[in-house]
């Protein structure tokens, strides 16, 4: 053992002194090495922003995705615009508008579908009501087409509240009338306009029996053209829709509103949070790591010197991740961060040692040939064992761990590398200087210092500890929704979370596909049993059953409303009524209103009557107010109102007409813009299956995704592919994670000589992820598709930390105060503090991911740092103690 030692002290002392006296060429072989890679990375290395992609395609749900996206190309990488009006007219109109335009835009949209607005469904839409429905409509439209028929004769004001008037007493009269949804549509729309807004009257509710919402929504499917090489493939697509929305008025303050979400604009607004939260932190964790740095060294040169060999480092790691991959996806591109937080452990701790070796009466090259001997091996085994760690991660099936594990591996020996060669080199240009005990580091060693003299205590809140964290740890979770990764406040994210709240009509839905007709029936038939399903949709939806009994009741409507016509320039026509005749014909009004609420106490249409007769004082001290202030104010006002009242009924009455002049039809009649979408023409068949539950819960995913696949294994869709991708992720890690501590224990092994030493090594490492599993539950904090990428740094900082300090036991003989006190303490806490620091400011991140990535570094370092350096050395003076009993 001495003399393996011997040689290796020699083989690494040498190296550090070669690289000292040899200091100007190797300098500037490196720089000419880093320049060189960084000009090869920059012009080859792309970046994947699909995470479907990151799962092999050997994995079953990946294949069924696959499958999917060949057969309906047309729902993949798509955006999911939502168009709100305060009537279903304008928010259908919009929506017919938008869609029009974006299909004229081929250099930015591949696609573009506003199904809803489909002249098959336009014409047909009836037939997709049941019976009930349609005698309701019926009923709606012989009572109001009295009101119609003389409003398109005269669509003015004065005609809608004298025919209003008219119904009023007709209620009074003791005749079956349902004008509480007129009295309330009427009502809300003047209270909008008296409040200076604009809200128009609903015919198409109205017509339909229904009470007007407050907002309608219409949902317009736009495939977007990606540009997979940029960072932001969707922001060209987005912008076009953007200016596109204002040229048409479509913005925040106005009637209509566009709002876009949708898979690629949550991936958009993810990774732009992602990139600003990293952005922001990072120049707080800059500025962080430096003050760390100089409380450490309190030498500028030292921290240049560490800042380098990081810089040069990173950019020869991602020199071999543009040869050996090609490529960063979401997942691989945190090598970054982990090479940063564990590459400056290397650092710290050369130089720390370096520093302890110098002496006032000795050369730089002398202290560097023994620290070169005295950290070589340590800095070696450090970066096999964290290889290896991250090397296990590459057989899993999850590929976008698998590249980190070869990037990340790979760069801990580059780390070595420059450690041994770089650093020593540097110590020409910036040579560290000799420096006494000072304040902080009396500091330091006074703080660990602390838990000497109390092993007993360290001991029992361990036990109590571990036994706490053993109960805590069946309650860890991992979350699979991808939403809870994003900036909550971004547009996208609150739009979907909106649409998964209305379950009819979720966007995260369950698609199977099909080889026949007739099993699309049965499977759509065990699927509506479950209580885990809200609806199921398919090819047979598309021909509505009970054609001939709707047919007959359409019929009915269309003799009801009979031939009505709008002239086109009705309503460019002034009223030819003065504003005192208007006003006298709504004071008819009010007062009908008043005797009938006086008469017919408890009658059904009394509340909305009430309603109205106040919205119609109101606007009746309104217009005398603008009257007498100007002679043209009441005028403008009775004018606005004339015009959210009656704006829309045309329209109204033209869809309606079309409606009615529908006939039966079959499957064979169904356009190919309408069929496509649940049928191809190599006889695939499309099954939706909406939950009935929002699905934006966990617990209500799996419930929901868990049913249907035991219907239907095959099938896909996000729900789907959010569980299926975070229990692949799990199962990944944990495989990853035993064939990393495997790994570890048996390098361990092999080069410390050791089981006792080996054991050592792995108990903080243990107990930490121990502690940190008990911490998540007790924070709250699940595991997700983000901080999960955490637990290889922390492992690699534990078996760094946790092997520096037994090598320097081991090798000098330190006992526990000695241990302490010296700079490979010193040296663990510094770095420890320093990736803290660096990397638990991705905590103030937009990005939730981020966050909680920063979060769960900022528990796991802590808790690495209590157990190294508390922890262990107990254990360390024990075993000491033991020894020396033995002996």
């Amino acid at each position: 053992m001495k003399s393996s030692h011997s040689i290796s002290f020699r083989i690494f002392a040498r190296w550090a002194e070669f690289s000292y006296q040899n200091a100007i060429w190797i300098i500037l072989l490196v720089l000419l090495l880093t320049s060189l890679s960084t000009v090869y990375t920059v012009n080859n290395l792309g970046v994947h922003t699909d995470t479907t992609d990151m799962l092999s395609e050997d994995v079953p749900f990946r294949a069924n995705h696959i499958r999917y996206k060949k057969s309906f190309s047309q729902y993949e990488d798509t955006f999911l615009l939502v168009l709100d009006a305060p009537t279903p007219e304008q928010a259908h109109q919009a929506a017919k508008r938008f869609t029009n335009y974006l299909q004229k835009d081929s250099t930015q949209f591949s696609n573009t579908y506003y199904l809803t607005g489909e002249p098959f469904f336009e014409q047909n839409g009836l037939f997709f009501k049941n019976l009930s429905e349609l005698g309701r409509i019926t009923d709606y439209l012989a009572a109001a087409q009295p009101l119609v028929a003389r409003i398109a004769e005269s669509p003015t004001l004065y005609t809608f509240s004298s025919v209003l008037t008219e119904a009023v007493d007709e209620l009074r009269a003791g005749r079956q009338l349902e004008l509480e949804p007129v009295f309330n549509g009427v009502s809300a729309t003047l209270n909008a306009r008296l409040a200076g807004k604009s809200r128009a009257l609903s015919w198409q509710a109205l017509l339909g029996g229904e009470a007007q919402k407050e907002t309608y929504q219409e949902l317009i499917i736009v495939q977007p053209k990606l540009d997979y090489s940029q960072i932001f493939a969707a922001e060209e697509p987005i912008n076009a829709i953007r200016i596109a929305a204002q040229d048409m008025g479509f913005t925040p303050n106005a009637v209509e509103k566009l709002r876009i979400t949708g898979e690629v604009a949550l991936a958009h607004d993810e990774l732009l949070s992602a990139m600003h939260g990293a952005q922001d932190a990072g120049i707080l964790a800059l500025v962080l790591v430096a003050l760390v740095l100089l409380i450490a060294f309190r030498s500028a040169g030292a921290i240049v010197t560490v800042i380098l060999s990081l810089i040069i480092g990173l950019l020869l790691t991602a020199a071999f991740a543009t040869a050996a991959v090609g490529h960063l996806n979401l997942i691989s591109i945190a090598f970054a961060v982990l090479y940063i937080g564990l590459g400056v452990d290397y650092a710290i701790h050369f130089l720390l040692r370096h520093e302890e070796l110098r002496k006032p009466d000795q050369s730089v090259s002398e202290a560097l040939y023994k620290a070169g001997g005295d950290m070589g091996q340590a800095l070696l085994i450090c970066a096999i064992t964290t290889a290896i760690g991250f090397y296990a991660f590459m057989p899993t099936t999850y590929e976008g761990v698998a590249e980190l594990g070869l990037i990340s591996g790979t760069g801990m020996l580059i780390s070595f590398l420059i450690t041994m060669t770089l650093i020593p080199a540097l110590q020409r240009c910036f040579p560290t200087h000799v420096r006494k005990s000072s304040t902080s580091i009396q500091s330091i060693n006074s703080v660990l210092d602390l838990p000497r003299h109390a092993r007993k205590l360290v001991y029992g809140v361990t036990i109590i500890a571990i036994l706490a964290s053993v109960l805590a740890l069946p309650h860890i979770k991992f979350d699979y929704n991808l939403l809870n990764l994003n900036n909550p406040h971004a547009e996208s994210v609150q739009t979907f979370q909106e649409l998964l709240r209305n379950t009819e009509d979720s966007p995260w839905h369950i698609n199977i596909l099909v080889s026949n007709i007739q099993e699309t029936g049965h499977i759509v038939q065990r699927l509506r049993a479950l209580p885990e399903v809200e609806k199921v949709i398919s090819m047979l939806d598309l021909v509505p059953q009970e054609q001939e009994a709707k047919s007959l009741l359409i019929e009915e409507m269309a003799m009801t409303l009979g031939p009505i016509s709008f002239s086109s320039t009705a309503f460019l026509i002034p009223d030819h009524h003065t504003v005192p005749e208007q006003r006298m014909a709504l004071e008819k009004l009010n007062t009908a209103l008043d005797r009938f609420i006086g008469e017919k106490p408890g009658h059904p249409s009394e509340a909305s009557a009430r309603a109205l007769r106040a919205s119609l004082s109101n606007l009746l001290a309104e217009l005398d107010k603008r009257t007498m202030q100007n002679d043209q104010g009441g005028e403008q006002l009775l004018r606005a109102a004339n015009h959210d009242l009656l704006s829309l009924l045309p329209g109204s009455i033209k869809r309606l007409q079309l409606a009615l002049a529908a006939q039966p039809f079959t499957q064979e009649a169904l356009p190919a813009s309408v069929s496509s979408h649940w049928h191809t023409s190599d006889d695939v068949y499309r099954i939706a299956v909406y939950p009935s539950e929002n699905i934006n819960d966990n617990d209500a995913l799996r419930r929901f995704v868990h049913a249907v696949q035991k219907i239907a294994p095959t099938a896909t869709g996000v729900p789907v592919i959010s569980l299926e991708a975070g229990e692949a992720v799990v199962d990944a890690f944990i495989h990853a994670f035993s064939l990393a501590l495997l790994g570890v224990i048996i390098t361990l092994w092999m080069m410390l000589r050791s089981v006792s030493a080996t054991v050592l090594v792995l108990i903080p490492l243990l107990l930490a992820a121990l502690f940190t599993g008990a911490c998540t539950v007790l924070l709250g904090l699940p595991f997700n598709f983000a901080n999960i990428i955490a637990l290889p740094l922390l492992l690699g900082i534990g078996i760094d930390s946790s092997l520096h300090m037994v090598h320097r036991s081991r090798s000098t003989g330190a006992v526990y105060e000695n241990l302490l006190h010296t700079s490979t303490a010193r040296a663990i806490f510094y770095s420890a503090l320093t990736t803290l620091v660096g990397f638990g400011s991705l905590v103030f991140s937009t990005h939730q991911g981020t966050a909680s990535m920063g979060l769960l570094l900022t528990v796991g370092l802590f808790l690495t740092l209590v157990c190294v350096l508390i922890i262990l050395p107990v254990l360390l003076h024990s075993a000491g103690e033991k020894k020396e009993s033995i002996v």
